[in-house]
C-alpha cells in the first residue's frame, strides 16, 4: 500500500530538500511506531490511510485506483514494475492503477506513511481532460515540493470528512502534478467510448453484489466486449472484472468496519463464499481480511 525506488543498504540519510516544509506537520505526528492502520472517511472518490509497521507489511497486490503517498518516517521499500524501490521521508510515491506491488519497512526503525487513493475518473476530471488516457508516471518515487504540498493538504487530517471545496483545488493540483510527471503524451478517446465506459462503471457500481456478464455490458454500452475492455482500461486503468471485484471489496470493508462477521460481509458484498472473498482481499490489499481488521482496531 506504499512504497519506492532502487535498492538500499543500511540506514539512509535524508537530504534537506527531501524533508521539506510540505510534510513538517505530518512528521510531528509520527514519533512512536506501532503496527496499525488508520483510515479516514471515504468520500468524493478518494480514500486516505495512515499505516505503520516493521518488516514486511504487505504481500504483492493491486489497486484499481491511483495510490499517491508521502513517506513520513523510516524507509519505504517495495517492488514495482520489475524493480526494487525505496522512499525516504518527504518523497512522493505514485503507483498507477492495476500495477502489482508489495510493501515493507527498509530498516529496523520501522516505517510510517500516508496514502491517498484516488479514482482514475476523478483524476481525468480534475485534470480538465476527460477524453484522454490516464497519466502514467514512469518513476514511482520522486521529489516535487509543489506536488508534496498538495498531497500533504489532502492527508493532514485524515479522520475528518474532506471539505468538498478545498478538495476540488487539492485534486486539481494533484492531477496537474501527475500530468507534469507523466512520460508520454495522452491519447484521446472517442466521445462514444467515454460514454460507454461511464455507463459500464455506473452499472458495475450499482450491481456490484450481482453477477454481471459480458453480454450485460455489451447490451448496455453498444460495444463488443473486446473493444469495451480496451477502452475501459485506457480510461480507468483496469478491467471491468477488476472494477467489479473492487466495488465488492469496498462494500465488504464497510460492513467489516461496522462490525459484521467476515462471512456475512463477504456474502452481502456478492462473493461466492468466504474463501473467495479472502483470496480477492489479499490480492487487492496485501493482507487477509482478519489481519486488516486487527490493524484497524489498533
Amino acid at each position: 500500500m506504499s512504497y519506492s525506488s532502487q535498492g538500499h543498504q543500511g540506514r539512509l540519510a535524508v537530504s534537506p530538500e527531501v524533508a521539506g516544509p510540505a510534510t513538517d506537520g505530518l512528521e510531528r505526528s509520527c514519533r512512536i511506531l506501532a503496527d496499525g492502520i488508520r483510515t479516514g472517511p471515504t468520500a468524493l472518490g478518494i480514500e486516505r490511510i495512515e499505516a505503520s509497521f516493521r518488516g514486511n507489511g504487505f504481500a504483492p497486490h493491486r489497486h484499481d485506483t491511483y495510490a499517491l503517498g508521502l513517506t513520513l518516517s523510516g524507509v519505504q521499500t517495495f517492488h514495482y514494475r520489475g524493480e526494487s524501490r525505496f522512499s525516504q521521508p518527504g518523497n512522493i510515491i505514485v503507483l498507477h492503477p492495476d500495477e502489482l506491488h508489495d510493501g515493507a519497512a527498509g530498516t529496523e526503525d520501522g516505517l510510517r506513511y500516508r496514502m491517498l487513493y484516488v479514482a482514475p475518473e476523478l483524476i481525468r476530471q480534475a485534470g480538465g481532460e476527460t477524453d484522454v488516457s490516464l497519466p502514467f508516471v514512469a518513476t514511482p518515487v520522486f521529489s516535487d515540493p509543489d506536488f508534496a504540498r498538495a498531497l500533504s493538504e489532502a492527508l493532514t487530517d485524515i479522520e475528518a470528512n474532506p471539505d468538498v471545496l478545498a478538495f476540488d483545488d487539492v485534486l486539481a493540483r494533484i492531477a496537474a502534478g501527475l500530468q507534469r510527471h507523466a512520460g508520454m503524451p495522452a491519447q484521446r478517446s472517442e466521445a462514444s467510448a467515454r460514454t460507454a465506459v461511464d455507463r459500464a462503471t455506473a452499472y458495475l457500481r450499482e450491481h456490484s453484489e450481482q453477477t454481471v456478464t459480458s453480454q450485460d455490458l455489451e447490451a448496455l454500452t453498444g460495444l463488443d466486449r473486446y473493444t469495451l475492455a480496451r477502452q475501459f482500461r485506457r480510461l480507468t486503468g483496469t478491467s471491468p472484472h477488476r472494477y467489479l471485484v473492487m466495488r465488492r471489496l469496498e462494500s465488504a470493508r464497510r460492513a467489516m468496519l461496522s462490525g459484521a462477521p467476515l462471512a456475512e460481509a463477504a456474502m452481502e458484498a456478492g462473493f461466492a463464499d468466504q474463501s473467495h472473498f479472502t483470496r480477492h482481499f489479499k490480492k487487492s490489499y496485501g493482507l487477509t481480511p482478519g489481519r486488516w481488521q486487527e490493524l484497524i482496531r489498533v
